[in-house]
């Protein structure tokens, strides 16, 4: 598994091969978790130790809850509460990033020795978060965002939840690098539990694969979230206490390392250092498996689409071509004689037709990831997505150009 980690990121990090643990470390009295644990200032420092010895590759410090319905606290008291322990963190050689929505907090924690801001609103709590984080040359981790802690519940309303996370992430992105941060820099997060219900969460989780094709890192936070407690729910009905939802998260953090995520945000660590390992070799043995997997070969899906760097082609458009090769997970179609186990060959078609009629781009390369991420929503182990555009304004006399990528 390649391991692709975002511009800036400290040399030892970014020579990592596997996904990166993050260890929360909330130096608050009220979050989710463990509000009121971590504090006092000697003892956030201490745990802040405690998670790089036994694991951690950064440990994130936040000193503002954004559990459901957590009021804001203001900028002094956030400033008192996480810079001291990401400069104590720092000293001591623990790479720290910082959690915050605040630009001001951001870059004072930078300047302590933070390598990497992530912001839980990707931007829209303040507007100049993008162009503070450009100027710091650091990671910037844009998570999926409808609104404050207080608020965030009444916002949860999807028609398509990985659609408009998609989507949404996108404009995030699209206002960052407008804003001068590099696009090489971004790492995206779904916001699992932010706006979002049990079914949302798993509908996320289960579009991983399409997630990550777009082409960006992906950070994973489900540690001990309420819809794993819901999920391992007693008799009664009643959640699996938040300190007893380690083992779920762990499960969640091999299956992400297993599918290509960037990294997990966790609360243990150590357990969840163990299964990012199980879940890269895993990912390893699913990929011998998908090399010897039945495929389905889809030549020649033709459109008329507006691509390309002059003008005159998204006026006039052009012929665009598209030849797949698309790795069907564990199925046995062959032996049901079931459609329902194995992918549509005619939806596949129309939804790369469509990728192809839609949005203009550029670059016949973001075509592909295109294409790639719409057969790969479709339960798609893996695809292999050729572009050809055979109209292409090229000076001198030419048969085909063409873009091949495979993904994930």
């Amino acid at each position: 598994m390649t391991i692709r980690h975002p511009a800036g990121l400290p040399t030892g990090l970014a020579a990592l091969d596997r996904p990166l643990v993050m260890g929360v470390l909330n130096v608050t009295p009220d979050s989710f978790s463990d509000g009121g644990q971590h504090f006092a200032r000697e003892q956030a420092i201490a745990h802040g130790l405690r998670m790089h010895a036994l694991g951690a590759d950064i440990v994130d410090v936040g000193g503002e809850s954004t559990r459901p319905g957590a009021v804001r606290i203001d900028l002094d008291e956030e400033l008192r509460r996480a810079l001291p322990v990401v400069e104590a963190l720092s000293q001591a050689g623990v790479p720290t990033s910082i959690d915050t929505m605040r630009p001001q907090v951001a870059r004072a924690a930078v300047q302590a020795g933070a390598c990497l801001v992530n912001d839980v609103s990707g931007g829209l709590a303040d507007q100049a978060m993008p162009g503070t984080v450009a100027e710091l040359g650091v990671p910037y981790v844009i998570m999926h965002w409808r609104g404050h802690s207080d608020r965030m519940a009444d916002l949860a309303n999807y028609g398509d939840v990985v659609g408009e996370v998609v989507a949404e992430l996108e404009q995030r992105i699209a206002a960052a690098t407008a804003a001068g941060v590099a696009p090489e820099s971004i790492v995206v997060d779904p916001g699992l539990g932010f706006a979002k219900q049990a079914e949302h969460n798993w509908a996320l989780l289960r579009a991983l694969p399409a997630l990550i094709a777009r082409g960006y890192p992906v950070l994973i936070g489900a540690s001990r979230k309420r819809f794993l407690g819901s999920l391992l729910a007693d008799a009664d009905g009643q959640p699996r206490p938040v300190d007893r939802r380690d083992a779920a998260t762990d499960a969640v953090s091999a299956l992400a390392a297993a599918t290509g995520a960037w990294g997990v945000r966790v609360h243990d660590v150590a357990g969840s250092r163990d299964a990012v390992l199980v879940g890269q070799a895993w990912q390893g043995t699913a990929a011998d498996h998908a090399d010897r997997a039945d495929r389905i070969v889809i030549t020649g899906v033709r459109a008329i689409g507006y691509h390309g760097v002059f003008e005159f082609e998204r006026r006039e458009g052009q012929e665009f071509v598209i030849d797949l090769i698309v790795h069907l997970p564990s199925r046995f179609a062959a032996t049901t004689d079931d459609l329902s186990d194995t992918i549509d060959y005619g939806v596949v078609a129309q939804r790369v037709h469509d990728v192809i009629t839609g949005e203009p781009v550029d670059l016949i390369e973001t075509l592909a990831e295109r294409a790639a991420a719409a057969v790969l929503a479709l339960g798609a182990a893996r695809v292999e997505v050729t572009v050809h555009k055979p109209q292409a304004p090229i000076p001198v006399p030419f048969d085909d150009v063409a873009v091949r990528i495979d993904r994930p």
